[in-house]
């Protein structure tokens, strides 16, 4: 069936002007139309950008929940990276870690490093029963120092010492008393040349591993380098995790304290 449009003619005007006059309403029509669909476009393009979104937040929330159901290897507790000639070298966070880490994680022909600053963790490298390296201990020496105060202090370097674990312990002189996380350091010292290094990277088995450069390099396919700045940590860790994935607040745990920037890659 065809419609039939029923056309007013305005006998005031002439043939030629009424044409016109439909011609100009046709084209408003038009236009309006073209408006109409246009919009229509327009808001279903919008549904589909906010459905992707959807997706995505819905995507990235399973991830989080799956990275957080991940088994945690035992030294994950503590500060940890493995060092580019593959010793796991693991770090106390706070004076009970430290208290941890050198009373139960320590071994003969392991190596335990200190600086001589106030509030150092004491990191320990595990050789299990291999010789450690020139390379691990220059990695372990920069890690001490990375997550000692000289950090947040804006230092770049301190002096950082390495002992066998014998040498370290809670027997002090008659009235003298250590506190939790403090030790006595008995016979040589080893002083080695340091500097602030750090980066944070994420492993092929989902673990958040901050240490030297060249150690997170080493295991980790994605990474960010990093040096003392004015970023928070906050702020510092929504970028990483944007660059490398992983839980935000296991990135921002993983950080020394004190304040960041990212460093530019020669």
């Amino acid at each position: 069936l065809v419609k039939m449009v029923k056309l007013t003619l305005d006998l005031t005007k002439t043939i030629d002007e009424n044409a016109a006059f439909y011609f100009e309403k046709a084209k408003k029509v038009k236009k309006k139309i073209s408006g109409a669909e246009k919009a229509l476009s327009e808001s279903i393009r919008k549904l589909h950008e906010l459905e992707l979104k959807k997706e995505k937040i819905i995507l990235e929330k399973s991830k989080q929940e799956k990275l957080k159901e991940r088994k945690q290897e035992w030294y994950e507790k503590f500060r940890w990276f493995i060092s580019s000639e593959g010793f796991l070298v693991i770090g106390g966070r706070d004076a009970t870690s430290n208290e941890i880490v050198i009373k139960k994680h320590t071994a003969p022909n392991d190596l335990v490093f200190h600086t001589d600053m106030a509030g150092s963790p004491f990191f320990v490298v595990k050789s299990e029963g291999k010789q450690i390296g020139e390379k691990t201990r220059e990695e372990a020496a920069d890690a001490t120092v990375t997550f000692s105060r000289a950090w947040k202090l804006g230092l770049h370097t301190s002096n950082v010492f390495y002992v066998n674990p014998e040498q370290v312990s809670k027997k002090t002189k008659a009235g003298e008393y250590m506190g939790k996380g403090a030790f006595m350091i008995y016979g040589k010292t080893n002083y080695i040349n340091n500097k602030i290094n750090l980066a944070v990277g994420i492993t092929k088995k989902q673990q958040i591993m901050t240490g030297p450069i060249d150690a997170v390099k080493a295991y980790c396919e994605k990474y960010v380098a990093l040096e003392q700045g004015n970023e928070k940590a906050s702020a510092i860790a929504k970028y990483i995790q944007h660059k490398i994935g992983g839980i935000i607040d296991e990135i921002i745990r993983a950080l020394p304290s004190g304040e960041f920037k990212i460093k530019k890659q020669l």
